[in-house]
């Protein structure tokens, strides 16, 4: 299964993945700055928000790919305390986050979530850690990847080796229709402009946002970063 030929977002792009840092105004706080610098230069961005978030998220921005952080493969019905697909696509989400590090799924189960999720429109953004996982999930077809080495995530140390480059080059071998985000460990401006050299489509992050002092500072970095390698493409 080839991946979806309308992506939600086109790359370079970032991701604003806040995880459960954050919430209600201060979730609100970083998207409209969010918003406003991908405005400006002209930057797609997928920004996750808790679920009770996302509405309040895709009410108040225009630039952004709002994206749930999680969802389950129930259909309207029985699924007391699950995440109905259709409320993320009432709530205003276009895409969903799967099999992150933090909440990982039984491949049946995964494979069933993706199912759930073209059924209703939601763009799928995968989760992989080794180069096994990547070359699996990728096989399932999923809009977008985030290839990422657990050991990494939220440690503000990107991994030193060729692992960027190795699984970025293993899923567009798979498919060169999915993008490939490289964001774990990523801190600043020099992070992102090497994973971008090394083949990635995104990048991004967590801590190295949510955890700096100066959100506006940080995210212009980054924001500047895209633009550059954007600018730079033939």
């Amino acid at each position: 299964m080839s991946a979806a030929t309308t992506q939600p977002v086109t790359g370079p792009f970032l991701i604003v993945n806040p995880k459960a840092h954050l919430g209600g105004s201060e979730t609100l706080r970083l998207a409209l700055l969010t918003d406003e610098l991908a405005a400006r230069f002209d930057i797609d961005v997928l920004f996750t928000a808790q679920h009770v978030d996302l509405r309040m998220v895709a009410g108040r921005t225009g630039r952004l790919c709002v994206t749930a952080q999680h969802m389950d493969p129930i259909t309207p019905g029985r699924g007391m305390g699950r995440i109905l697909p259709e409320s993320l696509v009432e709530a205003g989400a276009r895409a969903v986050v799967l099999n992150h590090a933090e909440h990982p799924l039984p491949l049946a189960v995964l494979d069933a979530t993706m199912e759930r999720a073209r059924q209703i429109g939601l763009a799928t953004v995968v989760c992989a850690d080794t180069d096994a996982q990547c070359r699996a999930v990728a096989a399932m077809g999923p809009d977008v990847m985030i290839c990422e080495p657990t050991a990494s995530i939220g440690t503000g140390r990107m991994d030193a080796g060729d692992y960027v480059e190795r699984t970025t080059r293993i899923v567009k071998d798979a498919d060169p229709g999915i993008l490939v985000i490289q964001a774990a460990g990523v801190t600043g401006a020099a992070d992102i402009a090497r994973v971008l050299d090394q083949g990635a489509d995104g990048s991004g992050g967590t801590s190295g946002i949510v955890k700096h002092p100066d959100w506006r500072r940080v995210l212009t970095e980054m924001f500047t970063a895209l633009a550059a390698h954007r600018d730079a493409l033939p």
